[in-house]
């Protein structure tokens, strides 16, 4: 076993890490590329400095550690919620918006259509045909006010 550490070089170093890499392909996860990336740059250290295994495996160790912060901080920053602050709220982007009842609001209840689908809307008894716009949200259900 021992034999084996002593023999690694830098290039067994580089295919490990190239090996990790090719493998986030076929299991994605983001973790087995840092890994990947760590043993690279032991591979290229070891071509300049010839250290022994003890210090490389040292080595991947302290870069694969420090892998992860660096990832983090990365990931923080395409996760921008400015980007889409409406993904996986829907009403909340149909907030302030007017639109024309399909159904009349009677007995406090009334459709109206957006896009392609129909809302199940809130509020005054109005006719059909008139415009309310959306004042508050509820879920999947909208509380709207006449123009």
């Amino acid at each position: 076993m021992t034999d084996m550490f002593v023999s690694l070089g830098a290039w067994n170093w580089l295919i490990f890490g190239f090996i990790l890499m090719a493998l986030e392909v076929f299991a994605p996860g983001v973790f087995l590329f840092w890994l990947g990336l760590a043993s690279l740059l032991v591979g290229l250290v070891s071509f300049v400095v010839h250290p022994s295994w003890q210090a490389q495996l040292l080595m991947f160790a302290v870069f694969a550690v420090a892998a992860v912060p660096v990832w983090r901080r990365l990931a923080r920053a395409k996760t921008d919620a400015g980007a889409s602050p409406f993904l996986n709220k829907r009403t909340e982007a149909l907030l302030g918006r007017e639109f024309t009842l399909e159904k009349p609001i009677i007995d406090g209840s009334g459709t109206v259509r957006i896009g392609d689908t129909v809302w199940r809307v809130a509020g005054p008894d109005t006719p059909a045909g008139t415009r309310v716009k959306v004042v508050q949200v509820d879920g999947a259900n909208l509380t709207v006010a006449a123009t």
